[in-house]
């Protein structure tokens, strides 16, 4: 999966745009070239940021949808719907940094021992799912890089995400799945649009 720099723009004005939109009027808008041009199924996470903090983060993590629609979705549902936050308000949308991050198709990590998990993940490259019986949970790859983790505190933190125990990922039942991420950013509310570097 490659994406441009041009096309990360794109995605992060259109994210913006959605909200925006949303917000102000109850719509929903997709311009046509821009349904042409992502008219591919992936999984996407959008992420609003203010003032350095987290205010909203939701997303697919498997390509369930085309790109084009995904996006809008999950850039709506992380203004209005993450559980952990009030819904954003219309006055607020001048102080949040928008950023998109475009998944590959989330694929499990085959061990035969669970302590293999910490050669065969990688932080800077990879996003992780844990799915255990009471759940899952999912970090993205830019997470570990943010907080300094290290591969075996990626693994713990990602196994609370899910409800479980930081441990969780050494049970033969829980199954560690990974995904890389292309990452697009606002280097402030409404400003130039970078390519993240993990």
């Amino acid at each position: 999966m490659s994406l441009s720099n041009d096309d990360g723009e794109i995605l992060v004005r259109t994210a913006r745009q959605a909200v925006t939109e949303y917000l102000k009027t109850g719509k929903i808008i997709l311009q046509e070239d821009f349904k042409s041009k992502f008219s591919y199924n992936s999984g996407v996470f959008v992420t609003l940021n203010k003032e350095e903090n987290l205010r909203g983060c939701v997303g697919f993590p498997t390509p369930v949808k085309k790109l084009y629609q995904s996006i809008v979705d999950a850039a709506i549902a992380s203004a209005t719907e993450d559980p952990r936050f009030p819904p954003l308000l219309y006055e607020e949308l001048d102080y949040i940094c928008f950023e998109v991050t475009v998944l590959t198709t989330p694929e499990e990590v085959k061990v035969t021992n669970p302590h293999e998990y910490l050669s065969k993940i990688k932080v800077g490259r990879d996003g992780l799912i844990v799915k255990w019986e009471f759940g899952s949970g999912l970090l993205l790859p830019q997470v570990p890089i943010e907080y300094g983790w290290n591969e075996e505190e990626f693994l713990n933190h990602t196994c609370e995400k899910a409800g479980a125990s930081p441990d969780c990922w050494k049970e033969k039942s829980t199954m560690i799945l990974r995904f890389e991420g292309i990452v697009f950013k606002e280097t402030k509310p409404n400003g130039n649009v970078v390519r993240v570097s993990l």
